[in-house]
């Protein structure tokens, strides 16, 4: 049977790799020849602010891979430098292909890219064929009674798990088909300095960049997924996926984490399984509700009268607000750009709602700095935390930091690692050690106000104060 086009290009985005891509196994199956091309797009990489970034250097050492596997096959993956709108057209147009193949991007800006290139590519009768491929429903697939996008969390859900089935959850047979991808002599890869960034430290963090990362992480977490739901609120243990990055540049399939999750059974790996359809349900959010990227959910919310005291979020920012496990938090995620999930509520909570700054500030911190930065995501968890988006928080329901603290880190070991100036402090008072008597810090090597920071707001008087502040626009 004759292939449709004779030559086709596959547009790799947030989908890193050669097994189960949904745009690769469909040029792959119609074309007689596939090429495949990545951008560093300077629409995108030219607005961040360091040019030291860990996602940047994640992607760069991600592509090196998949342009190592596909000259192993005869191929080569053209890694361009530029603007995404200009560059996949002309690259189109230089290869004489008959279409273009890529998977949906959900996100705002990426919608306006792409419609961007469809017309560019149209201009020269060239095609533009796009998949779903980073989740497994997407947009309109999930819809209530009513036809209407769900509000809530856990009846998204239901209508989730009702509908999966192993069609939704099979893999796209890619292997099948590689014989496709066109034979091509070896390309350049621009080096990470030659793209206008620095080297970080991902190199001495425990984070495999990759396919081949992707799967050595996910072989781990299977040994561990039975414990899933008992260990994953506690940051100091070994409790989480640590897929995230991985599941965001797409070196990983959705589908094979799914699919996993759905069969292996069990409450571990539901209430893993779980997770993943939160990242759906924010997702389809952002989709329905395209305000939310700059306002609250509910417009009601966007009356709430924040302090924003810039000293204090300063504080918040470097970690040194005086509550050991929101600082433990921070400096993990200035360190690292990783934050453990339940420390990503906990800071938010302590921002938003014991300071009194707007939940915004905090959502834009988090996008510079974590590795795993999603916007529907990232969005949706600090609206949660805030108790501004739908399916929120009650905003009555204040995290108290100092409980939190004593559940989640019951002897202080991940404060800890990250705060180590409370090394030598007494598990009894390493949650709250301003309540250390002067003779006790100075046992323990730490005074307190001058070594570690003494608290930057009262909880109890903050809580009050957060409550009449949401009462004044629910009312």
């Amino acid at each position: 049977m004759s292939k449709t086009y004779p030559v086709s290009l596959c547009w790799f985005r947030r989908d890193l790799r050669l097994h189960d891509h949904a745009a690769l196994y469909h040029a792959l199956k119609d074309s007689a020849a596939v090429h495949c091309v990545f951008v560093f797009d300077t629409d995108i990489l030219d607005a961040l602010p360091n040019k030291a970034d860990r996602r940047v250097e994640f992607i760069w050492r991600s592509v090196q891979e998949l342009h190592i596997e596909l000259e192993k096959l005869g191929s080569t993956l053209h890694v361009l430098h530029g603007s995404a709108r200009k560059l996949v057209p002309q690259l189109a147009k230089r290869l004489k292909v008959g279409a273009v193949f890529c998977n949906h991007d959900y996100e705002p800006n990426a919608i306006q890219r792409d419609a961007f290139v469809v017309a560019e590519l149209a201009k020269s009768d060239i095609a533009m064929h796009d998949f779903k491929d980073q989740v497994i429903f997407e947009r309109d697939e999930i819809l209530n009674g009513s036809g209407k996008p769900f509000a809530v969390f856990t009846p998204y859900k239901n209508a989730w798990l009702k509908k999966v089935d192993d069609l939704y959850l099979r893999a796209y047979p890619v292997e099948t088909y590689l014989d496709a991808l066109a034979k091509c002599e070896p390309t350049s890869l621009p080096s990470l300095e030659e793209i206008g960034f620095k080297p970080t430290n991902l190199s001495e963090m425990a984070l495999p960049c990759g396919m081949s990362g992707a799967s050595k992480l996910f072989q781990d977490f299977q040994e561990r997924i039975g414990e899933y739901h008992a260990r994953r609120d506690f940051p100091a243990v070994k409790g989480v996926s640590y897929l995230s990055t991985h599941l965001r540049f797409g070196t990983i399939s959705i589908r094979a984490l799914a699919s996993y999750a759905h069969h292996v059974g069990g409450q571990g790996a539901q209430t893993w399984l779980s997770e993943l359809i939160w990242r759906e349900f924010y997702q389809m959010l952002l989709h329905h509700h395209p305000h939310i990227v700059s306002h609250a959910y509910k417009p009601q919310f966007d009356g709430l009268a924040w302090l924003n005291d810039k000293d204090k979020f300063a504080a918040w920012c470097e970690g040194r607000t005086g509550y050991p496990l929101v600082d433990a938090g921070m400096r993990q995620l200035n360190q690292t750009g990783f934050m453990h999930n339940r420390l990503r509520m906990v800071t938010a909570s302590f921002l938003t709602k014991d300071l009194q700054i707007d939940w915004r500030w905090g959502e834009r911190y988090f996008a510079e700095h974590l590795l795993d930065y999603d916007l529907s995501a990232n969005n949706g968890g600090w609206q949660w935390s805030a108790s501004t988006g739908c399916d929120a928080q009650p905003w009555f329901r204040i995290f108290n930091p100092v409980t939190q603290s004593e559940r989640f880190d019951p002897a202080g070991k991940f404060i800890r690692r990250y705060v180590p100036e409370l090394l030598n402090c007494p598990d009894k008072f390493i949650h709250a050690p301003w309540k250390l008597a002067s003779s006790e810090q100075a046992r323990c090597g730490v005074e307190i106000g001058k070594d570690y920071p003494a608290p930057i707001v009262d909880h109890a008087l903050a809580r009050v104060k957060t409550l009449e502040m949401f009462k004044q626009v629910s009312a």
